[in-house]
């Protein structure tokens, strides 16, 4: 299963590495990822491969939840198909 990982918030050190990390503990795969910084803030999109998993959908959330409080981001995790449909019109 794919999904897609957003992060938005204040550019601060360490954002992409600590993500990154979370992903790679749960053997999670990043397939495309895209970030940029805009006017101070960091924005990233990721493309994840989650068929390997060593965590389910839910528990990687929740992890992803915990970090996003933790470092003041908002950090979503979505099925890449809702994605693709709450984008298409």
């Amino acid at each position: 299963m794919k999904a897609i990982v957003t992060v938005l918030g204040k550019d601060k050190v360490g954002i992409i590495s600590k993500i990154s990390t979370i992903l790679a503990e749960a053997n999670v795969n990043i397939l495309d990822i895209s970030q940029t910084i805009l006017q101070g803030y960091f924005t990233m999109i990721m493309l994840v491969d989650l068929s390997q998993s060593l965590k389910s959908f839910k528990e990687i959330k929740e992890i992803l939840d915990l970090t996003s409080d933790k470092l003041n981001l908002s950090i979503k995790i979505q099925h890449e198909d809702i994605f693709n449909s709450m984008h298409n019109v």
